[in-house]
């Protein structure tokens, strides 16, 4: 996968579709995850091949950091199944970078 298939493979997809009733998300905080997804995959990006470990996580802790603020700011919206697909998203994308690991990256700074 490329970084660009995976702009192309947000979460925010499914979870539009799978919220029919429009109960859980709205434009609001939708384009809110877009975007910030979209910075942190500009990010990696900009960090060119082979890219230190440390830049990554520093680009890791970021995006984390930022859902954290966006959760509180959109009444904690994201849940249990959002949470595992930011997390899988996050992994496939410092994978594309270049980082192989097995470990919950984003444990660290994680609220949601």
């Amino acid at each position: 996968m490329s970084f660009e298939e995976l702009r192309k493979n947000k979460p925010t997809i499914q979870w539009v579709e799978n919220d029919e009733d429009n109960e859980f998300f709205n434009e609001e905080n939708i384009n809110a995850t877009n975007q910030v997804l979209d910075s942190f995959i500009n990010s990696l990006e900009k960090l060119g091949a082979n890219p230190p470990e440390a830049e990554i996580m520093k680009i890791v802790k970021d995006v984390v950091i930022k859902f954290n603020e966006l959760n509180e700011q959109h009444d904690y919206y994201i849940e249990t199944m959002e949470r595992e697909d930011l997390c899988e998203f996050i992994d496939t994308a410092v994978s594309i970078a270049g980082l192989e690991t097995d470990d919950d990256i984003t444990e660290e700074w994680r609220e949601w």
